[in-house]
């Protein structure tokens, strides 16, 4: 089984995949008031990934590596330092955990892989949604009384794309 995720101190997206099959596609969402801090958020993710490991066996674990260029109007240098400790805390408590190094995808390499187009100038979250929509009948998603998807939606679906680029990589590697 395969656990991916797409990490963020907002909303983490998790998928477990095993097989073909998806088995779980959700979210942490740590926008709530009671996670105070960087550390609150860090014990619930680790309480996440506990009760992950006592459901399921995960064998291989994927995580979207984290922006390292400044994209203009985009993230601040605070931002991409806030997200890539983050993701540092969050790969050591998979290995911690688990057992297990975390392997890491670009968002870029893993859209490719899955198949995913994204036009120039196009909104790449909404491309790989739109395409999960079109592709992938496991996915499923809640919409908001206004019509438009919940919260999250599009960090499951980032997680998914992961998990999903992180086996099409195992098979290619063992195929070679």
């Amino acid at each position: 089984m395969i656990l991916g995720l797409d990490i963020s101190t907002s909303i983490t997206g998790y998928t477990l995949l095993d097989g073909q099959t998806v088995v779980c596609c959700d979210k942490l969402d740590l926008r709530n008031k009671k996670y105070v801090d960087f550390f609150d958020k860090s014990v619930a993710s680790k309480q996440l990934l506990q009760e992950i490991k006592q459901k399921y066996t995960v064998q291989q674990i994927w995580i979207e590596e984290t922006l390292n260029v400044m994209n203009r109007g985009m993230s601040s240098a605070h931002t991409i330092m806030t997200l890539n400790r983050f993701n540092g805390i969050i790969s050591w408590q998979c290995y911690e955990i688990f057992s297990i190094r975390p392997r890491y995808v670009s968002a870029r390499q893993a859209r490719k892989l899955v198949g995913v187009q994204i036009p120039k100038g196009a909104d790449a979250k909404q491309c790989v949604f739109n395409f999960l929509l079109a592709n992938e009948p496991q996915f499923k998603v809640e919409y908001s009384k206004f019509g438009n998807p919940c919260q999250g939606t599009f960090d499951r679906a980032d997680s998914l794309v992961i998990a999903k680029a992180g086996q099409l990589l195992c098979q290619n590697q063992s195929s070679t």
